[in-house]
């Protein structure tokens, strides 16, 4: 009995994974305010109903993705506040950053190309609050100003990297290891910054 339960489950999570995989497609194809429910449950060959078992309304659907694809962000931000503030912390919480930024990458792109319709929806306050707790993590309050802009540019840096994939030629894995390689570099310049600054004690 709790396998078929399982499996219910399971088939569940798939279905609403669908959902959101196909309207973040439609979102992309023709904006968000010109896509319907309607259009959703069409491509997807369910009816309206089976759509409205899991969502209610286009925002539920781009509200629930947000929380999804960025919980990782959450628990990064939790892990970098148990770690000490090294340069080794940051590289690392840098590297999975990049991961988790992958992975998301649709719904930053739909960010990008709908600001006026994600500072409508609660998800643009959500995200403020996500990158406070990463600049958080990855900035040291008592650095030099000049470090901890390098430092906030390291998290831009990666931001930026979604979008340079585009334009840029080569390989895919090779554009995001270059776009790890600036960030890591801009950390470990603020790091270098407050040792070369005469203050060797920290």
């Amino acid at each position: 009995m709790g396998d078929t339960d399982g499996t219910r489950q399971r088939r569940r999570g798939d279905t609403r994974q669908r959902i959101q995989d196909v309207a973040l497609e439609l979102f992309a194809e023709q904006g968000y305010e010109k896509t319907s429910l309607r259009e959703i449950a069409e491509r997807l060959g369910v009816t309206k109903a089976a759509l409205y078992y899991h969502f209610k309304t286009k925002e539920e659907i781009i509200v629930s993705l947000f929380e999804d694809l960025t919980r990782p962000i959450e628990e990064l931000v939790e892990w970098g506040r148990q770690q000490p503030h090294t340069l080794e912390t940051k590289r690392e919480i840098l590297r999975r950053y990049g991961d988790v930024l992958q992975n998301a990458a649709p719904l930053f792109r739909f960010m990008q190309e709908n600001q006026a319709t994600v500072r409508d929806l609660s998800i643009g306050g959500m995200f403020k609050e996500r990158m406070a707790g990463m600049r958080e993590i990855v900035i040291d309050p008592d650095a030099a100003l000049v470090d901890q802009v390098r430092c906030i540019s390291a998290l831009f840096t990666m931001h930026a990297g979604m979008f340079v994939h585009l334009e840029l030629e080569g390989d895919p894995e090779d554009k995001r290891e270059a776009v790890l390689e600036v960030a890591i570099d801009l950390v470990t310049q603020a790091h270098g910054g407050a040792k070369g600054s005469g203050d060797q004690t920290r």
